[in-house]
């Protein structure tokens, strides 16, 4: 049973959620995925204007005049959230930690899909699979899984994004939209995931602290890993340091940028200390530009 403070916080996301949808995000998402594919729905004559490339040569053969045929959009997609939830996901230097934006980001994603008539599911992720929940419809599925969500207590601690991925593969047949919200500090998952970007859509969404990429100048300091429990004395009085240490961030940053640059995926940073919204409705804008063909 969900505490009281528990309810209060999952109704506030979930009217913000809807709030958003209809204002500042409203339309991106089902301008960019109004589904994947075409089925056949019937055979008609052909009137001038048509498309040559849709002529039914087989009926047209048998009646005697041309027919083309008619196609209609392939409405309901399967929308995968997969959601980091290892223990570097509740560091936030801002007010929210990553893991706190991260639900915000999942319940905005989830309604948006849920008002395009699409079916959503979840994988929930650290060092190992927390949960796998089947994608399905319905008004209610953003508090459903926004519950879910928030009443986890992970096992794990780490980070295993290829894990994650081959869940993915595993749990689900058809094809997806799937949105990896994570803050990307675990490594080795691009052969997971240049393997499931041959059948899924995935979209990353990297969520950084800009307290974790620069140091501030406050003398001796004990970092402490979330994930691994290790720590160190570093002195951040030295510039040198302060400069290494950004200098390892942003060489990090880079091969991140350039793994899903390798496989053609957008990745969309989301500075946690800022608005979400904005760089989220910039790649939708991206994409929507691109369908067009611009």
């Amino acid at each position: 049973m969900l505490s009281p403070e528990t309810l209060r916080q999952l109704r506030r996301i979930d009217i913000r959620a809807k709030r958003l949808v209809d204002g500042a995000f409203a339309g991106h998402y089902q301008s960019v995925f109004k589904g994947r594919g075409t089925e056949f729905a019937e055979v008609r004559e052909y009137v001038p204007g048509d498309d040559v490339r849709t002529i039914d040569w087989n009926v047209t053969a048998r009646l005697g005049q041309p027919f083309v045929k008619r196609q209609i959009e392939e409405r309901e997609l399967t929308v995968m959230l997969l959601v980091d939830v290892s223990a570097s996901g509740n560091y936030g230097s801002s007010g929210q930690t990553k893991l706190e934006v991260a639900t915000e980001l999942a319940a905005v994603l989830c309604q948006s899909a849920i008002r395009n008539h699409d079916r959503v599911g979840m994988i929930l992720f650290s060092d190992r699979i927390e949960k796998t929940i089947t994608p399905k419809g319905g008004r209610n599925r953003t508090a459903v899984l926004l519950r879910e969500l928030m009443t986890l207590s992970p096992a794990g601690q780490g980070t295993d994004i290829a894990g994650a991925l081959a869940q993915l593969q595993r749990a689900i047949g058809r094809r997806t939209v799937s949105f990896l919200l994570s803050d990307l500090h675990g490594s080795g998952y691009e052969r997971a995931l240049r393997l499931v970007n041959k059948t899924h859509e995935v979209v990353p969404i990297c969520l950084r602290d800009p307290r974790e990429e620069k140091l501030p100048d406050a003398g001796l300091v004990r970092l402490r890993d979330l994930e691994t429990g290790t720590s160190q004395v570093i002195d951040t009085g030295s510039p040198q340091v302060r400069a290494a240490f950004e200098a390892n961030q942003q060489a990090a940053r880079l091969e991140r940028k350039q793994i899903f640059a390798s496989l053609g995926l957008d990745l969309v940073e989301v500075d946690v200390s800022r608005n979400f919204i904005t760089p989220l409705v910039r790649f939708f804008r991206l994409r929507e530009q691109r369908r067009r063909g611009h």
